[in-house]
């Protein structure tokens, strides 16, 4: 465990060296502040407060922000050093290969936690204190958004790894990479809403789509946002499909570590098979 929150903390001094914890930061703020300041206005219409509004438009930056971000930390994690020549010299140390995968994870995880939660956090302060909310029930679901975000940024972390751990070059694994970010961002959702207006519930009936759903971690994200914070399904499109799918949060809770785990089982199986 000694070697594992070593090289935790070496990941984490690199982040701070190359001012990743600092431009993450920066970023999720500054996206956070203009949007929720723009999606602010339709808290009128609609009842929800503003904080439930923010949890919305938060949500939807996290599916594409969070997973691009996460995958950029760690797609070269393990190929990376290997073609620098540092992976063997860490292996040179008395740590074993799935401790430097856990530890670099947990590293970056921490890197990923700190930008999360000063950069949403400080954009949910400002817009709570300038829209008169101040610390309303909107928080309580704020707080579930913030900790799903990292959740969902652990997932993609550790498809991540499982990524550079397969590949052989670092260009190949940043190709994957991107492509993984592309179908669960993107693809999955768009393919699944097409077969379901062509298929009109004859073969997809709601188990199957809450399987459907189970199978991308940006959907168990999205619904999990949404059991938690009644406003927060007032204010969005999703409040539909989050009633239809019918499932509880326990079990949504644990489809996301099953997208931690079995990855990072994964990265660590097919490290220990690597010739260096």
């Amino acid at each position: 465990m000694n070697a594992t929150l070593a090289i935790a903390g070496k990941e984490i001094r690199e982040g701070l060296r190359n001012r990743w914890i600092v431009a993450t930061t920066l970023l999720l703020g500054l996206l956070a502040l203009t949007l929720s300041f723009l999606g602010s206005a339709p808290t009128g219409s609609t009842g929800a407060r503003a904080l439930d509004v923010m949890v919305v438009s938060l949500s939807s930056l996290t599916i594409f922000l969070i997973p691009l971000i996460a995958l950029l930390l760690s797609h070269d994690a393990v190929v990376g050093e290997a073609e620098r020549g540092t992976l063997l010299l860490l292996l040179s140390y008395p740590v074993a290969r799935w401790q430097v995968i856990l530890g670099k994870f947990l590293g970056h995880l921490v890197i990923l936690a700190i930008a999360t939660i000063i950069g949403y956090g400080a954009a949910g302060l400002a817009l709570s204190f300038l829209s008169g909310d101040g610390f309303s029930e909107g928080w309580a679901a704020f707080g579930r958004m913030i900790a799903n975000s990292i959740g969902l940024g652990a997932a993609f972390l550790a498809i991540g790894y499982a990524v550079s751990a397969l590949a052989r070059e670092r260009g190949v694994a940043a190709g994957i990479a991107i492509g993984i970010w592309l179908l669960f961002a993107l693809v999955y959702d768009m393919v699944l809403l097409g077969v379901l207006v062509v298929d009109q519930g004859a073969v997809i009936t709601p188990p199957v789509l809450n399987a459907l759903l189970l199978l991308n971690p940006a959907d168990v994200y999205r619904l999990l946002n949404l059991a938690g914070s009644e406003g927060a399904a007032l204010a969005t499109g999703m409040a539909g499909l989050a009633s239809d799918s019918a499932l509880p949060a326990p079990v949504l809770v644990s489809a996301m570590i099953g997208w931690i785990v079995f990855p990072l089982a994964l990265a660590s199986m097919l490290f220990s098979r690597r010739q260096l």
